[in-house]
């Protein structure tokens, strides 16, 4: 590991909005010590807890948290140096509803429990990204999970995957900026990460799909 690197991750260590949970194999099965306690212990307070896998430089949960200081957003991804750049802008705003953690997404299971996280983001992701395979276990009752991507055939095979699953498909779009004028929609638009703007500027459509368990 490079020098820079090293120094990135002995400043991360230090910020307040910074969690993490090693990935090595001594602590596979070993559970995080906020699991079950993120609105007790960390957050001090009861309202909703919203989760950002891959959530890269955070622009999605910053974005939302803004807009949303009565509900609870956690970013996680596995790269600190992408973390770093989120995690100073939400000091930098004084943004106490946001954290970040540094971990694999295979480990939520052991880091959220059961109805502990309201609402799943997934933005613009890696297609061969691994799901968390038990996401039900820790979404609330009629918690729902968002999909933003610019990949049709990700896109049209996560709604296949719904309809075999028997899900509740609630809301997609094939274009998102090219559709009826929702209230929760206009929301969508106007947050954007470095990929959504990249893409756009490219021309590219920008698909969308809301559904539950």
């Amino acid at each position: 590991m490079g020098k820079n690197k090293l120094k990135l991750y002995s400043i991360i260590k230090t910020f307040p909005n910074v969690l993490e949970f090693p990935i090595e194999k001594d602590f596979l099965n070993k559970c995080f010590y906020l699991k079950s306690k993120w609105n007790k212990e960390f957050f001090k307070n009861e309202n909703q807890i919203i989760l950002e896998l891959a959530c890269g430089k955070g622009e999605y949960s910053i974005g939302m948290g803004e807009k949303y200081p009565k509900k609870n957003f956690i970013g996680i991804d596995i790269k600190g140096a992408r973390i770093c750049k989120g995690a100073l802008i939400s000091i930098e705003k004084n943004l106490k509803n946001i954290c970040f953690l540094r971990t694999k997404i295979e480990r939520i299971e052991n880091v959220f429990s059961k109805n502990e996280i309201h609402e799943i983001w997934i933005t613009f992701p890696d297609p061969q990204l691994k799901k968390p395979k038990k996401s039900k276990t820790f979404l609330s009752k009629n918690g729902t999970i968002n999909l933003k991507t610019d990949n049709k055939v990700f896109y049209e095979f996560t709604l296949e995957m719904i309809k075999i699953n028997k899900l509740n498909l609630i809301y997609h779009t094939e274009n998102l900026y090219n559709t009826e004028n929702l209230k929760f929609l206009e929301i969508l638009k106007e947050i954007q990460t470095y990929y959504e703007k990249k893409f756009l500027k490219e021309n590219k459509n920008i698909f969308y799909i809301k559904f539950s368990f």
